[in-house]
């Protein structure tokens, strides 16, 4: 094999992935902490029905479409000044393709519609301390 060609391979290869870094954008955290089920947010606090819908500002949030079911994964702890989010996945058969990607979306957008654990049973967990990137 041409050890020039791998050499240009390995060079666009990593001009790409640079070029990916590089337009990442930090976001902000939204809280300092979370409401979750367990320890690991692995299980789902409720179902939720969405009332209105809702288009993503950026990558952490999902879309979510009135009367589209939701599960709740986590809810986050209103810092003063900020808005109340949740994070979950949506559950659809019409929205299929966004099955199992989870996000931030308003809570005031939804209404739970069954609980799977008591507000007594729950965690509060801090949230991760390293800042968000979107790409």
């Amino acid at each position: 094999m041409n050890h020039p060609l791998h050499f240009a391979l390995l060079l666009l290869s990593l001009g790409f992935l640079c070029q990916t870094t590089t337009n990442a954008v930090l976001m902000d955290k939204l809280a300092n902490s979370k409401i979750c089920a367990d320890e690991e947010c692995s299980y789902a606090l409720s179902m939720a029905v969405a009332l209105d819908d809702f288009t993503a500002p950026d990558c952490r949030f999902i879309n979510i479409r009135k009367d589209q079911m939701i599960y709740v994964y986590s809810k986050l702890t209103p810092e003063e000044g900020t808005g109340v989010f949740w994070s979950g996945s949506v559950y659809s058969e019409r929205y299929v393709d966004q099955m199992g990607i989870l996000g931030y979306f308003p809570s005031n957008l939804v209404k739970e519609t069954t609980k799977f654990k008591k507000d007594t049973d729950t965690v509060a967990i801090p949230t991760a301390d390293v800042d968000f990137y979107c790409f």
